[in-house]
């Protein structure tokens, strides 16, 4: 066996074993992302956002599927076992260019579909309905306050019905002194929800942009060893054929 087949044979099982793993960290990463955005969906009205998890959580469950079939047909040297891991690494290397494609796509969208989504949800709240839960868990978990900032409550119908005095989510950890009123500044968060809710999202887009990326390049060194292999497989039993 020459050196050529022997060194793809470690590259395709060695794919297989990557699929297995890759499949569970695209799982992840897409689960990930869909428990991340779901926190903040009252603020994003472009509900496409989830199209780069709802592509790769598919992908992950299929890859760790498929690890399986190459170990198989490499060490077979199943031509045609290697044909079908071979289109099935190629449908997976598209799948994954699409959700980069739409990732790059909708990382750029996140800042204008924040700015037209949060000033009329911050506008809705009134102590009880679903956007108030959003908004005071938004503010509780990023330690912020108001959409730009903090004074952004003074132009809210919230504020005047309590007396000149902002959500107490806005209050710095859980001090029991702050009731919201602006003259304790010290007490409460003052910075802006819209910038670091975008900072948030764009990371955990970044980071699952990161992870494909990576499978995507592996795949294109997996490919060309299918293809080694399924040449040599093919070859000698040409070879075979007319020994016959």
């Amino acid at each position: 066996m020459d050196c050529g087949i022997i060194t793809s044979k470690i590259v395709v099982l060695l794919l297989s074993l990557i699929f297995w793993a890759a499949g569970g960290a695209l799982v992840y990463v897409g689960s990930y992302m869909i428990k991340s955005y779901s926190h903040f969906d009252n603020f994003l009205q472009d509900k496409y956002t989830f199209i780069p998890a709802g592509i790769i959580i598919p992908v992950g469950v299929v890859m760790f599927i498929i690890g399986t079939v190459g170990c198989y047909a490499t060490l077979r040297e199943s031509k045609v076992g290697l044909s079908f891991f071979l289109l099935v690494i190629l449908a997976i290397f598209a799948a994954e260019v699409t959700a980069l494609v739409y990732g790059f796509i909708y990382q750029r969208r996140i800042k204008g579909d924040l700015e037209r989504s949060m000033s009329d949800t911050f506008m809705k709240y009134d102590g009880e309905n679903s956007d108030t839960q959003a908004v005071d868990y938004l503010q509780s978990q990023l330690q912020c306050c108001g959409v730009q900032t903090y004074l952004n409550w003074t132009t809210n119908p919230w504020f005047s019905k309590t007396n000149n005095a902002v959500p107490v989510s806005c209050c710095k950890g859980n001090n029991t002194k702050c009731t919201g009123k602006l003259d304790q500044r010290d007490l409460l968060n003052t910075r802006g929800c819209e910038g670091l809710l975008e900072l948030l999202l764009q990371d955990v887009m970044s980071y699952a942009m990161l992870v494909i990326l990576g499978f995507a390049m592996f795949k294109i060194f997996g490919t060309l060893s299918v293809c080694v292999i399924t040449c040599k497989v093919g070859r000698r039993r040409g070879y075979r054929s007319l020994d016959a």
